[in-house]
């Protein structure tokens, strides 16, 4: 695995050009926009050539500029041993996130819908963040279900949970910010309740 640019000699110099290009380009997306790597150096005042050193297209630099990408645990390091606390907490922390960085994931959730090809890299509403995230607070429930199903739990509660969700609530079903991440706490604990009185389906094969 190659060493990435900003890795590799006078690494101080070379973050701070990088951290310079994420900021710029972390600000048109929160404006609703999706910057091209031409655009994040003319406003960070980067060289062009030098900025294809830190991000060969704009896929990479948007991936770079998502909020998500430094969380790798939601839970509270004091996190209770109850799956449906455990799941709460997880919960308000994800809904918080995506409202306090909402102009971001709208951008992300629009280019996630647009056609990619197959050498693209991930976006990140792509890679199974939140996933892993739920995964770890029903971490309590292996043995209670069969992983196909537990899985099976985790994804029906993300469907339930994210910038999607929100989107929905807000923009066709009416609801305050608020409301909305009322509501998915619902939705998630409903789901939770459901699975443990009527296990849900597990993968189908194809």
């Amino acid at each position: 695995m190659s060493t990435p640019y900003q890795d590799a000699g006078r690494r101080a110099q070379k973050q701070r050009t990088y951290d310079a290009l994420v900021a710029v380009a972390r600000g048109r997306v929160t404006a609703g926009e999706a910057p091209t790597v031409d655009e994040a150096a003319a406003l960070a005042g980067v060289a062009r050539s030098t900025a294809y050193r830190y991000f060969p297209g704009q896929r990479e630099l948007l991936a770079a500029a998502h909020p998500e990408t430094a969380r790798t645990s939601l839970l509270p390091a004091d996190a209770p041993a109850d799956p449906g606390l455990r799941l709460d907490a997880v919960v308000v922390e994800f809904t918080a996130l995506i409202v306090e960085t909402e102009a971001q994931q709208r951008t992300m959730l629009r280019l996630s819908l647009e056609p990619r090809g197959p050498k693209d890299p991930p976006l990140p509403l792509r890679q199974g963040r939140a996933i892993a995230w739920i995964g770890e607070a029903l971490e309590p429930l292996h043995g209670s279900l069969p992983p196909a199903q537990l899985h099976s739990l985790v994804l029906a509660i993300r469907s339930a949970i994210g910038i999607e969700a929100l989107v929905w609530l807000v923009d066709i079903g009416g609801l305050s910010r608020a409301d909305a991440v009322a509501q998915m706490r619902w939705h998630a604990q409903a789901l939770l309740e459901t699975a443990l009185r009527t296990p849900p389906p597990g993968r189908l094969e194809h």
